[in-house]
């Protein structure tokens, strides 16, 4: 245990951190909505969908403030909303 302990501390010095639980969930539902926003963009021959869909998939990689991925995953989720025709 001690070793994981020092091992944790070394990547924290070095800047690395854990992601918060609120940051890991909201990564995993937005993945999951985006996931599904792709497919029915696909099957419906909706590009604009499939693309935001694309987005919510992989933008989570690109923020790391959880406010911020909140913020923007809302607004793709937005977009998607009045994209439905």
């Amino acid at each position: 245990m001690n070793n994981l302990s020092n091992n944790l501390s070394a990547l924290q010095s070095l800047g690395f951190t854990l992601p918060s639980p609120g940051y890991l969930f909201g990564s995993i539902v937005f993945g999951l909505v985006g996931m599904v926003a792709w497919r029915l963009g696909k099957k419906r021959e909706r590009p604009i969908t499939m693309w935001l869909g694309v987005a919510l998939m992989f933008y989570t990689f690109a923020v790391s403030r959880t406010w911020l991925m909140y913020l923007v995953g809302f607004a793709l989720c937005a977009g998607m909303y009045f994209d439905r025709g």
